[in-house]
Formats: structure tokens, C-alpha cells, sequence
């Protein structure tokens, strides 16, 4: 399932490395509307929980997934999930618009969730989320997958947190995609279903920008969005950027964008640059552009030389396991829940506050 030409299908698989007994950690996957469900799953699954239930109201959904999953029982509806006392968490990628009521619902039933990214496209879904979080006491988690699914960007931050670059003034995200267009379904077009380019894709730049920082809270300087090359669908945004400070006094330019050519043999040259008082990183993440198909790159300059390293099942996907063990032990190893919902606020923000820069082409 890890289709590397195809972001919207792109689906990481690692080693398995169980945290828990088998049968220990039970969960479900809902509304397959995005393919990052299978690499949610796949997270899960290599960490060692247990996938019992799959739930889509689209019959040809299920059928794709349980040929993937063969072992999972297909549920009759979603309360059929929500009933079941075995179930921790509900993992779900629905059209964007519906993933923060959906984890209202799950949370109200006493299950844990973790929603594909971005978690909500409007301020209101956001505060009703923090609520809820206060009231039941659960998580609602988000698979920033462009963070937590990439082995140099888990390494990175180790790097950071050693002290690798010394003090980190600025990150720069750059956050290409490619379209596909004809393979998308309609509400991926749909302003108030997928909420904005910097609130869809953006969301990872921002969460990127918070856990390299060490920000905890950002104000934003500028954005803009545009439509260069799709007239023909006038809601969607191909082009974001924006420019943020944060409370620390870092500094963080992002640039998203459906511009990803067919040339390139990944579905996105993903990087990302950590400038520190003692160094920079650069994380080449998919490809290593006209030299080798191979992702997962890290370089390091620091005081003592320049190093390139390929850290490609070096480096693993542990946030899946402290996010189970997070779910059993109601800990925060994995990713705060103050962290999960300023990255949505920030993409919210920035959303709101965008210039339109060109009306189509």
C-alpha cells in the first residue's frame, strides 16, 4: 500500500514492534474517505494493537480495506463500534469537515481517537474538541504522518533535543504535493469540506514548526493562497505559504502546493531546513532528487563537518506504540494534547487570515 507516486494512497510500513500482548489494545478503523487510514493501521498494527472493527457506509471502501486486512470484522454501523466495550480508540480518515464531530461522538462513547490530519476545518470544531477533551477525559489524537511517518523526521527531532544545532531559530517547511486530479473525489474540491490548502496540508508544516521550535504558541505574520492552475475547479487552493513567529522567538516559513510534476518519482519532494546557533538539518524526505530514489535523508552541518545520512529502517515509527501505551496508561509520551490542537489552531489561523494572491488561471 506504500504507493510512492501517490501521496493520497502513500502508506508506510515498518517493522513490527509490539509494545503490548496480543489482544491487549483493541481498535477500529471509520470512514475511509483518505488512504492515510492504511498507514494509520499500518502504525498501529506493527506496534501490536489489534484491529477488530472496519466501518464505511460505501461497501466498495470496506471490500479495498478487508483485502488488506482480511481479519477485520465489518461492522453494520458506526454505534456498532461505539457499543463495543473492547474497543480503546477509533482511528478514521472522513472528509475533513466531518473528522471533528466524528471525535466528538467517539469521545462521548468513551474511546480514544486519532484522526488523519487536519483535524477540523473551522475554529468552532476546534473549540468543541477542547470541550470534549475536558469532559471525558479522552484523547483526540492527529496522524501528522509527514512528521511521525518519516524516519529523518523522527531523527531529527532526537538531533534537535541533543542539542545537535545548539538553540533552533527557524524552520523552513516545504510541503509539495502531487495532484492526481482526476483521482480525487469531489469534496477534496470543496472549500468548507476540505477547509483551505494551509488548513489541509499546511496542518503538517505547523506541527512540524511547534515540535522542532519548541514553540508553544505562534502568531502569524503573513499568508497567502492561490489558484494558478486549476480554473476549472475555482474552491480549490494548488498554492499556500506563511510565515510565522513563535513565543520563543523562532521563526517558521512554510510553502505547500499541488505542483508536484510527473517527472519526479515520488508523489512530493518533501524537506524540511532546522537552522540552530550551532548548525542546520536538512531532511530530503521522499527522494533524493537526481540521485537516487531513496528517502529518509538527513543532512547534518554542524561545527565539525557535513554528514549525509540515510536513515532508512534505522530509525522506526515509535509513535504509534507510545501512543498506544499513552491510551492505556493516560500519559502523553506520543504527543501532547495541547501540542495536537495548537498545530490545528495555527492552520486555522493562518487559513483565516490568507490572502488570496490569484483568482485562477
Amino acid at each position: 500500500m506504500a504507493q510512492k507516486s501517490d501521496g493520497m494512497n502513500y502508506a508506510p510500513q515498518g517493522k513490527p514492534r509490539p509494545v503490548v500482548k496480543p489482544g491487549e489494545f483493541v481498535y477500529a478503523a471509520a470512514f475511509l474517505e483518505h488512504g492515510h487510514i492504511y498507514g494509520q493501521c499500518n502504525g498501529l498494527n506493527e506496534a501490536g494493537a489489534l484491529l477488530k472493527w472496519v466501518y464505511d457506509p460505501d461497501p466498495a471502501k470496506v471490500a479495498a480495506f478487508r483485502k488488506t486486512y482480511p481479519q477485520v470484522q465489518v461492522a453494520r454501523s458506526f454505534d456498532e463500534i461505539l457499543a463495543d466495550a473492547d474497543v480503546h480508540l477509533v482511528a478514521a480518515a472522513a472528509v475533513p469537515c466531518d473528522r471533528g464531530p466524528i471525535g466528538l461522538k467517539v469521545m462521548q462513547s468513551g474511546k480514544d481517537y486519532f484522526t488523519d490530519k487536519t483535524p477540523f476545518t473551522t475554529l468552532d470544531q476546534l473549540a468543541q474538541a477542547r470541550a470534549a477533551v475536558m469532559a471525558t477525559k479522552r484523547k483526540y489524537m492527529v496522524y501528522f504522518s509527514e512528521r511521525l511517518h518519516v524516519e529523518c523526521a523522527m531523527h531529527a527531532g532526537d538531533l534537535v533535543a541533543g542539542g545537535a544545532i545548539g538553540r533552533v531559530i527557524q524552520v523552513l517547511g516545504l510541503g509539495p504535493h502531487r495532484l492526481s486530479k482526476p483521482s480525487r473525489p469531489a469534496w477534496f474540491f470543496e472549500r468548507a469540506k476540505y477547509g483551505g490548502i494551509l488548513c489541509d496540508i499546511g496542518s503538517h508544516q505547523f506541527e512540524q514548526f511547534l515540535h522542532y521550535s519548541g514553540a508553544t504558541e505562534a502568531t502569524v505574520v503573513n499568508a497567502a493562497v492561490g489558484n494558478f492552475a486549476n480554473a476549472d475547479t475555482p474552491e480549490f487552493e494548488d498554492f499556500g505559504e506563511a510565515s510565522l513567529v513563535g513565543d520563543n522567538g523562532t521563526s517558521n516559513y512554510i510553502r505547500v502546493d499541488w505542483f508536484t510534476p510527473n517527472g519526479l518519482r515520488t508523489w512530493g519532494d518533501g524537506r524540511t531546513v532546522i537552522l540552530g546557533t550551532k548548525g542546520y538539518i536538512e531532511l530530503r524526505k521522499y527522494v533524493d532528487v537526481g540521485r537516487d530514489a531513496a528517502g529518509d535523508n538527513l543532512i547534518l552541518v554542524d561545527g565539525s563537518g557535513e554528514q549525509f545520512i540515510n536513515v532508512a529502517g534505522k530509525v522506526g515509527f515509535r509513535f504509534f506504540g507510545e501512543l498506544i501505551l499513552d491510551c492505556l496508561n493516560r500519559t502523553e509520551k506520543a504527543m501532547t494534547q495541547a501540542h495536537a490542537f495548537k498545530a490545528a489552531e495555527l492552520c486555522l489561523k493562518a487559513q483565516a487570515a490568507a490572502r488570496v494572491i490569484t483568482a485562477g488561471a
